[in-house]
């Protein structure tokens, strides 16, 4: 892959994050009730930094999970034989919150496709939201985000990488050009 232009750095990823907080904590009308569920792997960071917002405005911790999509993926075929299956830590009664879903990027759709699947199987919230910090557009199924940081459209030739501090070093999203393409 070829690296062509830095889309969002440092500074844009946070004020994309606090815009998101506050629109969950408008739409949610408040905290309660509220909690947050992170997509391995980027979209646990900013599950984590969301919370934490929400935290600083309401004066209010709301829960905070982690959730593995690997084995409701509709490609796990394509995958491999030994697919990499990672923790999922939801420490918390799903049945009745209000869960904001969250990911790094929305691209075709599937994996939110998935982490609903996984989210049902845990348990039966009374709301789910999507928040994503890139929609770049190019759905295959009928999705959608409640909370986009940055909508940025893409060709499908095209990569977004959303880098985080907690798993990268930096906060940054960049745009690559797939080889051959």
């Amino acid at each position: 892959m070829t690296f062509k232009s830095k889309l969002l750095n440092h500074e844009e990823v946070r004020r994309a994050l606090t815009r998101i907080a506050h629109e969950v904590i408008e739409k949610n009308k408040g905290s309660e009730g509220l909690c947050f569920v992170g997509i391995h792997t980027r979209g646990i960071s900013l599950a984590r930094r969301l919370a934490d917002l929400v935290e600083k405005f309401e004066g209010k911790r709301v829960p905070m999970g982690i959730l593995d999509i690997t084995l409701y993926r509709d490609d796990l075929t394509e995958i491999g034989l030994q697919p990499k299956v990672r923790e999922t830590r939801i420490p918390f009664d799903l049945n009745g919150k209000a869960v904001v879903l969250v990911d790094d990027v929305l691209y075709t759709g599937r994996t939110a496709r998935a982490a609903l699947d996984a989210l049902i199987d845990l348990g039966r919230p009374s709301r789910i939201y999507l928040a994503v910090l890139v929609d770049r557009g190019h759905r295959e199924l009928p999705i959608r985000a409640d909370f986009v940081g940055k909508n940025l459209p893409t060709a499908r030739s095209e990569v977004v990488k959303v880098k985080t501090q907690e798993d990268d070093g930096e906060d940054a999203v960049e745009l690559w050009e797939m080889e051959g393409a």
